[in-house]
């Protein structure tokens, strides 16, 4: 069973982030919700989630992916720890899942992962990330990278993750158990 981080910041997007803890656990992925600097995170929009264990007890050499949700000033906040920086810097490393959505890939750019890759963003968001090719694409993989536009296209992108993780046919099984498309 592959294992999956989902880092939540102050600030966070919601849907951002509630979609692909929810469609993951679905999918039987193993997905730790790990608070940045607590237990009890809020979001961007005043909802409180309550994270499974704090950033800090992380072990990179634990996990095959990190997921980090967009928002702001979520995505900033993210950005700005250096214990985010060094978990998705290991992951890489490893070749390991790396997926961001909305503002999320200015984290990308900071831990000099996406330099050459290709990749979708919170448009606006693209001006912070110089050293990639911006996409207009609602959900763009390169790689071990997976980088989604927004909220709007949080199921798209998640199940796309689960799809690039080896589950697809799980990813089609949820697709049309969810009704995403008829």
């Amino acid at each position: 069973m592959k294992k999956i981080a989902l880092i939540l910041a102050p600030g966070f997007e919601e849907i951002e982030a509630i979609t692909p803890i929810d469609v993951l656990r679905r999918a039987d992925i193993d997905v730790t919700v790990a608070g940045l600097n607590s237990l009890e995170v809020k979001g961007s929009h005043a909802v409180t989630v309550l994270a499974d264990q704090q950033l800090s007890s992380i072990k990179h050499a634990d996990y095959d992916g990190i997921i980090l949700p967009g928002g702001l000033p979520g995505s900033h906040r993210l950005r700005d720890s250096q214990l985010v920086i060094d978990l998705v810097r290991a992951i890489n490393e490893k070749k390991g899942l790396i997926a961001a959505i909305c503002a999320a890939p200015i984290v990308l750019e900071k831990a000099g992962i996406i330099a050459g890759k290709e990749f979708t963003c919170y448009p606006g968001q693209e001006e912070f990330i110089p050293s990639g090719t911006h996409l207009r694409d609602r959900v763009v993989v390169d790689g071990n990278i997976v980088t989604g536009k927004g909220a709007g296209v949080a199921l798209e992108f998640t199940l796309k993750i689960v799809d690039y993780l080896g589950y697809q046919e799980k990813a089609t099984a949820l697709s049309k158990g969810m009704i995403v498309q008829e």
